[in-house]
This record gives C-alpha cells, sequence and structure tokens, in this order.
C-alpha cells in the first residue's frame, strides 16, 4: 500500500469523496463532514495539507468554482480506494487469503 492510505485522514477524505452524490465535494464540505464524524475541530492547515498531499499524488484533483475549491478523485485515487476497500471487506468477513 502507498504512503497516501497509511494517514487515517486520508482515508477517509477519499471515503468521503466516494460517497459524494456527484463524486465530488468543496474542500469546506469535505472540513466540516470529518469534523462531523470525529465530533472535534481540525486543524485547517493540515486537513489542507491531507488535501494536498492526495492532489500531489495524483489520486485527487482540485478546480476552483467561483470562491470554491472543489476536489474530486481520479480515476487512480478511486482505484486505490476500491482496492482497499476490497482488503477491509475481506478482512471483516474473514477472508484474508493465504497466510
Amino acid at each position: 500500500m502507498t504512503k497516501w492510505l497509511r494517514s487515517g485522514r486520508r482515508r477517509d477524505i477519499c471515503f468521503l469523496l466516494a460517497a459524494a452524490e456527484d463524486g465530488e465535494l468543496r474542500g469546506q464540505q469535505l472540513k466540516s463532514r470529518l469534523e462531523s464524524h470525529y465530533d472535534d475541530h481540525l486543524d485547517p492547515q493540515s486537513f489542507y495539507g491531507s488535501l494536498s498531499a492526495l492532489e500531489d499524488a495524483g489520486f485527487v484533483e482540485k478546480r476552483t468554482e467561483g470562491l470554491y475549491d472543489v476536489y474530486a478523485f481520479t480515476e487512480a485515487g478511486e482505484r486505490r480506494v476500491r482496492e482497499h476497500y476490497d482488503w477491509v471487506r475481506e478482512c471483516l468477513e474473514g477472508d484474508s487469503g493465504p497466510e
């Protein structure tokens, strides 16, 4: 697994993007949803640093829409999240494969 998914926050950002109805969310929407899930305030610099790391790795793309930055998966990002999801599902179902 590459480093981009080792961070729980980056994984959670990716899962929020995967769950988004149209596959994209504004940065503030992502931050608010994570804060709600974590029941804690996130430092903006740290949060946007996580988004930048995903963007730099080529898994998330950013575009500006008016005053807002909108984030969406790239094909590579979606593929990696699906792979991680499959792995988690296998672990939970007790089918972790050969040892």
